[in-house]
């Protein structure tokens, strides 16, 4: 029997026919979607999905340290590349969120996600754990998550915001910062509810007072999440069949190949199709939280931890929102929706956890 080289060995295919297989399952939508064609977005997503999986690959086998050693770097580079938005961005959509490269329209407040947990993972990692209680573990983080949010929140885009916001939270509950400081954390937003609201944007407060009464304007604000319900009841258990959707293929169902392609899917693969798509997602998040529970680490701990929950937020975000159960926030479907930005945050996060697994087989587990 010819044995297997070491490198072949080292490939994770398991993680890789995983996302491929949530990425062509994609596809195939945007191809029906697009009533039919390759074109203009199943062949762009199919190659950026290759390339990025490559990168994915590529990330995955640098050493963990390396990620230790720059993320104030790459927090800080990330932190100017918002305030090249603000001040050079191009509108779109009534959004001022893009850079413009030539090839892609690169969003910088994606890669804030990745960045932001990296960054409060290394703090916690150098913070001795006595300190873990003292507000020296609190006003650094704080200002951290704070700045970039509200440079997103600009731009405006309160799903980004949150993102960043949550990933940030979850790696100082995972420090071990007393849980009373965000249950006060929790309390304080609560009554400060009215406050943030009159914060918004117009059409943002009507996004959130349309999640709270849809049916009020139905072909108005409200179009969106009605479309959307009304695509995934018609798919019932098996689905209309692949490009049989009429939702999509009549343009009823607004943006049906990037925020809303879940409710594009369900229409034609019906119940069968989402819990198969759901299943996929669980087998992404369950390996992301073995990696995080078995890291040598405590920052490959910490940073597991929080690009995991990263990619739970996005999923948990958007079907909530096709749904009509949270605000419709412009959060795409990982791996699945339309779009380069989202994808390359989605592949890079995935490498990092990559690398934190790869850094647990090389030695023993060390914590400080």
């Amino acid at each position: 029997m010819i044995p297997v080289p070491p490198a072949i060995q080292r490939v994770p295919w398991k993680l890789i026919a995983l996302l491929s297989a949530i990425a062509g399952f994609g596809l195939l939508i945007l191809y029906s979607a697009a009533g039919g064609s390759w074109s203009p977005w199943a062949w762009q997503q199919g190659v950026r999905f290759l390339v990025f999986l490559g990168a994915m690959l590529v990330i995955g086998r640098f050493p963990l340290r390396l990620f230790e050693d720059f993320a104030y770097f790459g927090y800080l580079a990330v932190l100017l590349l918002l305030f090249a938005v603000e001040l050079l961005g191009f509108v779109g959509k009534g959004s001022q969120r893009w850079l413009d490269l030539g090839f892609m329209n690169f969003q910088p407040s994606e890669l804030m996600k990745v960045a932001i947990v990296l960054a409060l993972a290394r703090f916690y990692a150098q913070l001795p754990p006595a300190s873990t209680r003292t507000w020296t573990a609190l006003w650094p983080a704080a200002l951290m998550i704070g700045l970039p949010a509200a440079l997103v929140m600009l731009q405006p885009d309160l799903g980004t915001a949150l993102s960043i916001c949550i990933g940030g939270v979850v790696v100082m509950f995972v420090a071990g910062l007393p849980l009373w400081w965000f249950g006060s954390a929790a309390a304080a937003g609560a009554a400060a509810l009215p406050i943030l609201f009159s914060m918004l944007h117009d059409y943002q407060q009507k996004r959130v007072l349309i999640f709270l009464d849809p049916e009020s304007d139905p072909l108005g604000a409200g179009y969106h999440i009605s479309q959307s319900k009304i695509a995934i009841g018609s798919g019932g258990i098996g689905g209309k069949g692949f490009l049989n959707g009429s939702q999509s293929h009549l343009d009823y169902l607004p943006e049906g190949h990037t925020d809303f392609i879940f409710a594009t899917m369900a229409e034609e693969w019906g119940l069968i199709g989402g819990l198969g798509l759901l299943f996929a997602f669980f087998l992404l998040l369950r390996w992301g939280t073995r990696v995080a529970l078995r890291a040598r680490t405590r920052f490959g701990q910490l940073v597991a931890a929080g690009l995991t929950m990263t990619i739970f937020f996005y999923i948990a975000i958007n079907l909530s929102m096709v749904m009509g159960l949270a605000p419709v926030v412009g959060i795409p479907l990982p791996l699945f929706s339309y779009g380069g930005s989202s994808m390359l945050t989605i592949m890079t996060c995935i490498g990092i956890i990559l690398a934190v697994e790869n850094d647990s087989k090389t030695g023993t587990r060390r914590f400080h």
